[in-house]
């Protein structure tokens, strides 16, 4: 039996231009801006090989890390020349916004499922790209269960955001359904929302018009990005401006097209156990989301769980692995897992369940568990977790009240819950900065519990914080040895 996604409707590919008049200042709007230590708003992963910058030959964006510099790549042989007008000083902010609008497709793609031979890839631009395995990454495993989906995936060092569909027709040879995905690759996750709607039309006519490829010829011409001569990954220097900007731990914002919000809908689903999740993400674990399709919802959970481990103190987290959004993975993605000491990913394959080596943290539907010994004492909550979601659901309340009272919407849930998990992380690693810059730097149980932690419930996850944060060498008072 077919189900619909439950999937909200989507945005248009072009945003509509501005309506503001001739020299008139656009409202400055919390959403536009991106995540830097000094924003509270902040969102999702970035893709780096490390503190210092980008892995060897790759581009990116969200870090679960933390923001890259491939993010806001310059194209080589593009140099910047400001005419008198722009000689202005620009607020660091609006430049960085300004690179966040570039567009960086890398290619664009169509596949299809034949009844002989499984996924295959029927079409793309540019014809030498390397898209070995996109097949399997555009169309889910059980996809054929929905009508239509969307799915978010890395290729190498790419990010990429396909639209699929599903339509019955009467043709024994395809067996009475035709399946299809229209999708793109770019450099960053962050803006492939844009391009939603787009896709989706693209995709269906594909399956009305199979073979009518020349709006999606005409979209690559527009908006690809340029590569290097060889044909290799896009290698772009930033603005050097973004070395101290951009804070290792914050993430940058992946919009969405859901009405709701994607964190909001994610804490609901989750309940208490949201914060099971947000120590597992702050202590930079293997996390394995399993779900059936649709995708695109889980996708935005994987986004959703980045989000809980932002930090925006400068320096902190610089010597932790990144938290990479891997978005969707499948069986082809298990050699790429077995090297990656922190991510979180989706996937629809419960053959990955047994793949224990893979994974610290398994998640299905709501069910959080991991067969680790040593991380199974976080899945309980402490008194401290249930009175942080005590207030998380008060804070909640009462913004719902006054937007309802006051008709005031400027604040969202979304940034609500950002910024109350950003807080807490913040509110831990202040204090365990000025516990370790005191003339005695050791952890009692007055200092725990400035950080929002039970001394006595969280005790593990604080060693274990200690640990992979550098503070081991902080002393560790004898009153939180005793349960």
């Amino acid at each position: 039996m077919v189900e619909r996604s439950d999937r909200a409707p989507l945005l248009d590919w072009e945003e509509a231009p501005s309506a503001e008049k001739p020299g008139e200042a656009a409202p400055d709007d919390p959403r536009e801006r991106l995540a830097s230590p000094g924003n509270s708003r902040c969102p999702a992963p970035g893709w780096s090989g490390g503190p210092g910058g980008p892995a060897p030959g790759c581009g990116a964006p969200p870090a679960a890390t933390s923001r890259t510099p491939a993010e806001h790549e310059r194209p080589p042989g593009q140099e910047q020349h400001p005419s008198d007008s722009e000689a202005r000083e620009v607020p660091l902010e609006e430049r960085m916004v300004t690179w966040e609008e570039k567009d960086q497709i890398v290619s664009v793609f169509v596949v299809t499922f034949n009844t002989r031979s499984g996924n295959m890839l029927e079409w793309c631009l540019p014809k030498d790209m390397d898209l070995e395995g996109v097949e399997f990454k555009a169309i889910a495993s059980g996809s054929h269960r929905v009508t239509t989906d969307f799915i978010y995936f890395r290729k190498g060092c790419y990010f990429g955001l396909a639209c699929f569909a599903n339509m019955a027709v009467e043709s024994t040879a395809e067996r009475g359904a035709r399946m299809k995905s229209v999708g793109i690759l770019s450099t960053s996750y962050t803006l492939l929302y844009r391009y939603m709607s787009f896709l989706e039309h693209q995709v269906r006519l594909q399956l009305q018009s199979p073979g009518h490829y020349s709006p999606l010829e005409a979209f690559y011409e527009d908006k690809r990005a340029v590569l290097p001569p060889n044909g290799g990954d896009a290698v772009i220097l930033p603005p050097s401006v973004w070395g101290s900007a951009i804070n290792h731990s914050m993430h940058p914002e992946m919009k969405i097209t859901h009405p709701a919000g994607c964190m909001s809908q994610f804490i609901r689903f989750f309940g208490e156990q949201i914060m099971v999740l947000w120590k597992l993400a702050l202590l930079r674990r293997r996390i394995l989301i399993f779900s059936p399709p649709p995708v695109g919802v889980v996708c935005y959970r994987v986004y959703c769980c980045c989000c809980l481990a932002n930090i925006s103190i400068p320096g902190v987290g610089l010597a932790v692995p990144e938290f990479r959004p891997f978005f969707y993975v499948n069986v082809a993605d298990i050699s790429a897992l077995e090297n990656e000491l922190s991510y979180v990913a989706c996937t629809t394959e419960k053959i990955f369940e047994e793949k224990k080596d893979l994974y610290d943290v398994y998640v299905d539907n709501q069910n959080v568990k991991t067969y680790r010994d040593g991380l199974k004492p976080l899945l309980r909550l402490s008194a401290a977790d249930r009175e942080k979601y005590r207030k998380l659901t008060e804070q909640r309340q009462m913004l719902l009240y006054s937007q309802e009272e006051s008709g005031d919407c400027a604040s969202s849930e979304e940034d609500l819950f950002i910024l109350f998990f950003l807080e807490q992380n913040n509110r831990i690693f202040q204090t365990l900065s000025e516990v370790a810059a005191s003339p005695e730097p050791t952890v009692t149980q007055e200092s725990v519990r400035a950080m929002g932690l039970d001394p006595h419930g969280d005790r593990l996850f604080l060693l274990h914080l200690l640990e992979i944060y550098g503070y081991d060498t902080l002393m560790v008072s004898e009153q939180l040895c005793c349960n």
